[in-house]
């Protein structure tokens, strides 16, 4: 499939209309060149992949978004579909192709696609199927854009950062995923509305895994700038463990839910996603909880482990981990968390 690009031709014989439309502005200087076109390009048009690049679009975070995937049917159909809101949205370049040339001089690549888990399939033959999918994405990404940012969105997350990064051999700062940026919203959300409060009022992290193994920092939980459960100490409010447990229960619980009514999960993990582009591509250094290197942190050992800890984004992608308290027993989750990965990793071969 070739390139879609858009041009000021009309007609069988390529008729440029612009000279006819518009008279230049006389003893004008020529247009001086600007290195300030911001291009993302979103590998994989499903479900997900099609909400991250619809709010990407409309919260104008790119002047170029590239698609690409392996349908090409679909991938011009949604191409053309935003395109038809040309006059709605802010103007922006759309290109789609099954040909990852596309996306050269790309600041953020962002991958979605992978495989669906098949009935009776177990969680490591998945693995398996969607790391041979990476190594048919990672490589050509990385070889057209090399100072890009690699951002990846498909599951299982951690491991498969993991197996970007070793394959696109790009600096670990460069490569991270989307980890528990949406859970730890989720959570955001259900302690707000359990206090009668806006979420963004609520400091608090989904850490770990993204997945059953995760962590909820309750320790390091503030509203409004006041630490949550010392205030409930200092008030003598009692407060059950098994209370907050079930709260993180809920979250962990979240996706399946809405998997199970509508089929697939996609607006959430949109509005997510396009908050990391946000940070990283305007340099915001906002403290996200996403996939990174986290050996050596917390008490993590044992490898090249790829796990969500709070971490500190900018243009250059993650700048820094953040020192957030941690409980012991906190800890010890983290790093039995991280064990977890470990051992799907080492069963990958790379």
């Amino acid at each position: 499939m070739k390139k879609n690009l858009s041009n000021s031709s009309f007609g069988p014989g390529g008729l440029d209309l612009t000279s006819a439309f518009f008279k230049p502005i006389l003893n004008s200087d020529p247009p001086i060149p600007s290195n300030r076109c911001t291009k993302i390009s979103v590998v994989g048009v499903g479900n997900v992949g099609m909400a991250i690049a619809q709010t990407i679009l409309t919260q104008d975070l790119a002047d170029e978004i590239a698609l690409v995937d392996a349908n090409p049917d679909k991938l011009r159909g949604e191409m053309l579909d935003l395109q038809h809101a040309a006059a709605f949205l802010p103007r922006t370049r759309f290109t789609a192709s099954v040909d990852y040339d596309i996306t050269a001089g790309s600041d953020l690549c962002i991958v979605t696609a992978g495989a669906r888990q098949n009935p009776g399939e177990s969680r490591l033959n998945l693995l398996q199927r969607n790391v041979a999918i990476f190594r048919h994405i990672i490589p050509p990404l990385a070889k057209l854009s090399p100072n890009s940012i690699l951002l990846i969105v498909s599951n299982p997350v951690d491991v498969l950062t993991y197996v970007a990064w070793k394959l696109s051999g790009f600096p670990v700062n460069r490569v991270l995923g989307s980890g528990t940026n949406l859970d730890s919203s989720r959570f955001r959300f259900l302690i707000a509305d359990h206090l009668d409060v806006n979420a963004q009022d609520v400091q608090a992290f989904i850490v770990g895994e993204h997945g059953d193994s995760s962590v909820a920092l309750w320790s390091s939980i503030s509203v409004g700038g006041i630490p949550l459960l010392s205030f409930l100490e200092k008030q003598q409010i009692a407060y059950e463990k098994q209370n907050l447990e079930d709260i993180h229960q809920t979250v962990v619980g979240s996706a399946y839910e809405v998997i199970k009514l509508k089929g697939y999960t996609s607006w959430a993990i949109g509005y997510s996603v396009a908050n990391l582009a946000r940070t990283i591509l305007r340099d915001q250094r906002k403290i996200h909880p996403v996939t990174v290197l986290a050996r050596g942190f917390y008490g993590v050992e044992g490898g090249d482990v790829f796990l969500s800890l709070p971490a500190l984004l900018g243009r250059n992608g993650v700048v820094a981990v953040t020192n957030v308290h941690m409980t012991d027993e906190e800890a010890e989750k983290l790093q039995k968390s991280a064990k977890t990965i470990l051992e799907m990793q080492s069963q990958l071969g790379l």
